[in-house]
């Protein structure tokens, strides 16, 4: 069992084939995990959006037959490293199912029950249990990644009654957000997968006529996990669990909590191309000029006496971006700027739109995905906003801690596991905790960062204790390498 064969299979993988945050994980737990001495793979579609002058491949298999929809399909198997490592990945190729559109036929990860969505990755899910003869390489446990994969496990159990290659590959399904799930006409999903209702006990398991992804993986994984401790425990309750927190308590023994970690290459101050200028817990004299960068962008006035309140989000209900809304007059009074950039709900993007026609000098608004422009707001802003409902792990918090930029967040999820409320005696702590969604607490937060930005000595000791935390993938990627052991037993 040393030498543990691990396949991750999901819908994204940066940076071959990136939308969200989903993929910055399969991106990078494969590498702590490499370095830890697993033979770890991924297995992602090929999607017709891949650039291949970028990441060139080898076809290592073809003309792999595909049971699917009645008919007799055909797959090829195309190899292509990782970038910056050795870790094999394998794109499964099929015009038809795969090739076609971006990487979502919908605009992101959380469109599901759509036809052509329902094809693509019940196929993905059934052209897998294909694709292990063919590379003379059988994994010890399939790692399956949220409700695209959903129907990866089940497929595993059900084909492993015929085939005795299978019956030994064990499965990991981790949650990263609940709310997305993948419901389906059940009809539509046995023909396509040539399925009946007494395969398999799970399959019987429906709802107004509809089959759910993510319920079918939870029911019939091996072992289950969530993105952060606090998360496994608040799925389990009515106000988290997005419908399924009975099916998940019938799991409970098998579920566990470990918290994503940060690609802390990527997400370095000290070698940051994307700003003003680099900096690093032993002198963070940079961090000024990053600020007086951002706000130079901004058209914001240029000082560095004022404190920058800084957003890079998906503009989703999610978000707590209507917390935002309700509290920026009160904000507008207080000494501080106010930077934000994301796309989404176009309801969200008016609200932030018009604060910052309102407050021109204090409030900034960038309707976009800009990546380099993050990376700045990270850098140049003081402190950084996350007033989520919920929120499974949460990167964008470690992501300003590493750069310097003190979070103001509610007490949820991931959230709850990584920042802890700054004490006013003491000085002890991360950043700014509330605890209800709520937009007074939300703004006595905000206050609370606003009057410690004022006490210059024991902020930048808060902001030198933050830059030097832990967050590389080496303790979860050791806790992921138990639970693979966990499972095999």
């Amino acid at each position: 069992m040393d030498n543990l064969k691990i396949i991750f299979t999901a819908s994204e993988l940066n940076p071959i084939a990136k939308v969200g945050g989903l993929a910055d994980v399969i991106g990078a737990l494969p590498k702590a995990l490499h370095q830890l001495g697993l033979d770890v793979r991924i297995v992602i579609p090929k999607y017709g959006v891949i650039k291949e002058e970028e990441y060139p491949s080898k076809k290592v298999a073809a003309g792999v037959k595909v049971p699917f929809n009645g008919e007799e399909k055909t797959i090829d198997i195309y190899e292509t490293p990782l970038p910056n490592t050795d870790i094999p990945v394998y794109m499964i190729d099929n015009l038809e199912y795969l090739g076609q559109n971006g990487i979502y036929f919908e605009t992101d990860a959380s469109s599901s029950g759509s036809n052509r969505e329902a094809e693509r990755y019940s196929f993905f899910a059934r052209a897998l249990m294909e694709i292990f003869e063919p590379l003379d390489w059988y994994p010890n446990v399939i790692h399956c990644h949220d409700w695209h994969v959903g129907f990866v496990p089940v497929m595993l159990k059900v084909m492993a009654k015929q085939n005795e290659k299978l019956k030994d590959i064990r499965s990991l399904f981790t949650i990263h957000n609940l709310e997305y799930q993948g419901r389906y006409d059940k009809e539509m999903i046995f023909q396509a997968l040539g399925l009946k209702e007494d395969d398999y006990p799970t399959l019987s398991e429906t709802q107004n006529g509809q089959i759910n992804s993510l319920q079918q993986a939870i029911l019939t994984s091996d072992h289950l996990n969530t993105v952060s401790p606090n998360y496994a425990e608040e799925i389990l309750t009515s106000e988290f669990g997005a419908g399924l927190e009975k099916v998940l308590a019938t799991r409970q023994e098998d579920l566990d909590g470990i918290l994503n970690g940060l690609d802390v290459d990527r997400f370095d101050p000290s070698q940051d191309k994307n700003i003003g200028q680099q900096y690093s817990p032993d002198d963070i004299s940079g961090k000024k000029e990053c600020k007086a960068d951002l706000q130079q962008k901004c058209g914001l006035p240029i000082n560095p006496e004022i404190p920058i309140m800084g957003i890079v989000s998906r503009l989703a209900d999610q978000k707590g971006i209507d917390l935002i809304h309700a509290i920026a007059d009160d904000l507008a009074k207080e000494n501080m700027q106010f930077v934000c950039l994301g796309t989404g709900d176009p309801k969200l993007e008016s609200m932030m739109k018009e604060i910052s026609e309102k407050y021109p000098d204090k409030f900034y608004a960038n309707i976009s995905f800009d990546a380099a422009f993050a990376q700045q707001i990270y850098a140049g802003s003081d402190m950084f906003l996350m007033p989520s409902k919920f929120e499974p792990c949460g990167l964008g918090q470690m992501i300003s801690m590493r750069y310097g930029t003190l979070p103001i967040v509610r007490a949820t999820g991931g959230l709850k596991d990584t920042v802890k409320n700054i004490d006013v005696v003491t000085g002890q702590g991360d950043g700014f905790v509330f605890e209800n969604y709520d937009a007074k607490e939300f703004l006595e937060s905000c206050k609370h960062g606003l009057n410690l930005y004022q006490d210059t000595e024991k902020w930048y000791d808060v902001v030198k204790r933050v830059m030097a935390k832990d967050f590389t993938w080496d303790n979860s990627a050791k806790k992921y390498i138990n639970l693979y052991k966990k499972i095999l037993k």
